[in-house]
């Protein structure tokens, strides 16, 4: 049986609209870095659950559907933040750029 996802619609709404709008060049890193898709030309935060988070990554012109899994289940909001920005630190890391300023 599967459990519950503790994050309502309204809630993954919220993480997708601000991911899409402020960080979409972080969900291309992580796509590229830890979806195996190093050839994303972009990617969209497309949905999230307790278990991963979706992307829209675009691939040579076509959509292509990626998921990541969190490094563990996630029951609260406040861990979605610190999950992504874990992947994002650990995709700079992996495509070999440097790290954000005052991380």
């Amino acid at each position: 049986m599967t459990e519950a996802n503790p994050f309502t619609e309204d809630v993954v709404a919220q993480i997708m609209r601000h991911m899409n709008e402020d960080h979409a060049g972080d969900s291309r890193m992580i796509v590229q870095a830890l979806g195996g898709r190093p050839d994303a030309e972009s990617a969209l935060m497309s949905g999230m659950d307790a278990d991963g988070i979706d992307f829209v990554a675009v691939v040579g012109g076509e959509d292509v559907q990626v998921r990541i899994p969190w490094s563990r289940r996630l029951t609260e909001r406040i861990q979605v933040r610190r999950e992504v920005v874990r992947m994002s630190d650990e995709a700079r890391d992996v495509l070999g750029l440097a790290p954000r300023d005052g991380r």
